[in-house]
Formats: structure tokens, C-alpha cells, sequence
């Protein structure tokens, strides 16, 4: 019959390869396309090394962080009676490390006046769990006298410079506290004068 085409299986078979692959180069240069465009977005393979600022003033780290393209934020700041205030300590990223432009460096730096923490009540609590609350809140200069007292080992009393310290007061970790601990009973502190007394009288009459 004219014009009529007869079906083949293989000509199918071969339709439906052809399409596959067309499907897969598409793909493929879908996928290129993206990662193209990724590496430029991203400013793939460029990178800044992080300039040394540490040793030198808040202002000044900043200042040269910023012109090199960084971002800055202050973290924390540490206490140090031998560094000048205001020093950088510590960065992050470190120096040398290479990073993205505009990426935010970190930076701790030398506190301008020591830290301070609230006192916690220390009275009537063991020495030994009282020396142990104060070394946790960073106190570590702390000295321990005996005073008279029936209760051995309890803190009786908190001293800063010979001054009382209430629970409450602030005061810096830099201190110096002094506590005041039960001493408890003499072992000779049990004789009654008024024994003594009678036997110096007994014997004055034998």
C-alpha cells in the first residue's frame, strides 16, 4: 500500500536511544552550567591570607583587618596585669590561614580592669567548700586563719584587707580573701579555773 510505513522494532530501539542520549548531554550541560555559575558566585579559588594582628591595639587590628578585606568582632576579653589593656591576645582565623574575603575574624584582648564576680555566702560552710566555690569563680589568692571558735573548720568570717565582705559584694579576681575558720576547743581549754581553785586550796591545808 503506498505511503504506508511499516513498524520495526528496531527503528523503535533506536528512537528511544537517541532520545536517552540527548537527555543525558542535556544534563550534562545543565550540571556544567551550574557549577559554573557556582564558582563564580562564590569566587571559587580565590582566597586572602589573614594578616598577623596579634600584640597590636584593638583599633590598629582592626584597621589593618579591614583594609585586607576582613571583618572583625570582639569575643572575649582576658585580664593580664603584664600586657597593655586593649591588646590583642588571640585571633581566629590565625594568621597565615587562607580564607574568603569578608570573612569575620575573631579577637580576645587584654581587659582593661580585672573581672569581677559576686560573693556567694561563705559563712557557716566547711573551709574546704568554701576555698572550692572561690577558686571556681577565679579567686585564687585566698588565705586561711584560725580564729576561736567551738566549731572547727567552718568559715566564720570573710575578709578583704582586714575589712568584712558580706555575701553580695562585688569584688575583682585579682583579690586577696581571707578567711576566718573555726579553730574548735584547746584540749587544755576544758580545765575550770574554779578546779584549779580548789586544789591549790587542798593542798594549802594538807
Amino acid at each position: 500500500m503506498t505511503g504506508f510505513i511499516k513498524w520495526r522494532p528496531g527503528n523503535f530501539a533506536k528512537h528511544i536511544l537517541i532520545n536517552l542520549g540527548l537527555i543525558v548531554v542535556a544534563g550534562c550541560g545543565v550540571i556544567w552550567l551550574l557549577l559554573t555559575w557556582l564558582d563564580v558566585w562564590t569566587d571559587h579559588g580565590h582566597f586572602e591570607l589573614v594578616p598577623e594582628v596579634k600584640g597590636l591595639s584593638y583599633d590598629e587590628a582592626c584597621r589593618q583587618l579591614h583594609e585586607a578585606g576582613f571583618s572583625t568582632e570582639l569575643t572575649d576579653s582576658l585580664y593580664d596585669s603584664k600586657t597593655r589593656p586593649g591588646t590583642v591576645l588571640e585571633q581566629n582565623p590565625k594568621s597565615g590561614t587562607k580564607v574568603k574575603e569578608g570573612r569575620m575574624v575573631y579577637l580576645t584582648i587584654t581587659a582593661f580592669s580585672p573581672k569581677t564576680i559576686t560573693l556567694p555566702t561563705l559563712t557557716d560552710v566547711s573551709v574546704r567548700q568554701a576555698r572550692s566555690v572561690l577558686e571556681g569563680l577565679g579567686i585564687n589568692k585566698i588565705n586561711i586563719v584560725e580564729v576561736a571558735s567551738e566549731f572547727r573548720g567552718l568559715v566564720i568570717a570573710v575578709k578583704r584587707d582586714g575589712q568584712p565582705l558580706a555575701a553580695g559584694a562585688r569584688i575583682p579576681v585579682t583579690a586577696s580573701v581571707t578567711l576566718e575558720v573555726g579553730a574548735g576547743h584547746d584540749e587544755n581549754a576544758g580545765i575550770d579555773s574554779s578546779e584549779e581553785n580548789s586544789e591549790t586550796s587542798d593542798s594549802f591545808f594538807d
